[in-house]
């Protein structure tokens, strides 16, 4: 009879890969243990009564059996969990609704009175020192600064809306750029700028985008470094 044990495993195995997969998770748990059942009872009663069923055949079977059922309830907590994360992303993208965020990306914005916006500088390790230069729309340096030492992470920073001749610089939009270094080394840096979240919306993947106005495109939960 040890064919007869081989053809029950493969039948319940079959069950769950093949009809099964577009059935509720639960429901279908519920039937795979039926149809076993039902499966092991049909060979206990029609085994050969002079070579009977190894204890050791049966605990295997109800162990594939129990691990099958807990796999698939496995997958459909999972599967909340992630709805539930979803969810919350969701939730918390709708309370930027308002509020300025630090992306990737190197603009700085200048207003009335020398009133600049934001930006900020994301480093993988620490730094001896960050130099900030900064250039107007036909690319001349208007300003060059140094930031010193900074730790690994994200730093924000306010430019002073200075000129080098220590003159107030002209409303617009203006570009930020930095290099670090350590040791005299260089170091990788990412520059941050400065953006309002305007807006949620949903995109093709069931994640929340944030609108940041026209500034970059729209961004996921992930890529905003700081909320200032």
């Amino acid at each position: 009879m040890a064919g007869a044990t081989q053809n029950i495993s493969n039948s319940v195995l079959n069950s769950m890969n093949g009809t099964g997969a577009g059935r509720d998770s639960r429901g279908a748990a519920g039937e795979l243990q039926d149809s076993f059942m039902t499966l092991l009872v049909t060979q206990l009663k029609n085994q050969d009564p002079m070579n009977p069923m190894e204890n050791a055949e049966m605990t295997s079977q109800l162990a594939q059996i129990n691990t099958v059922s807990g796999i698939q309830e496995l997958n459909t907590r999972l599967g909340e969990i992630n709805d539930q994360i979803d969810a919350g992303k969701a939730l918390q993208a709708t309370a930027l609704i308002g509020r300025g965020v630090l992306v990737a990306g190197d603009r700085v914005l200048v207003g009335e009175e020398g009133a600049t916006t934001p930006f900020g500088v994301e480093l993988e390790e620490a730094v001896d020192n960050v130099v900030v230069t900064i250039t107007d729309g036909s690319g001349q340096v208007v300003r060059r600064f140094e930031l010193g030492a900074l730790d690994a992470g994200v730093e924000s920073f306010v430019w002073d809306g200075k000129l080098e001749d220590d003159t107030l610089a002209p409303e617009g939009a203006y570009t930020v750029s930095m290099t670090a270094t350590s040791d005299d080394e260089p170091v990788d840096v990412t520059t941050l700028n400065y953006a309002l979240v305007n807006g949620v919306k949903m995109g093709t993947d069931g994640l929340p985008r944030l609108d940041l106005g026209g500034i970059s495109d729209p961004v996921t939960l992930d890529d905003v470094r700081q909320i200032l």
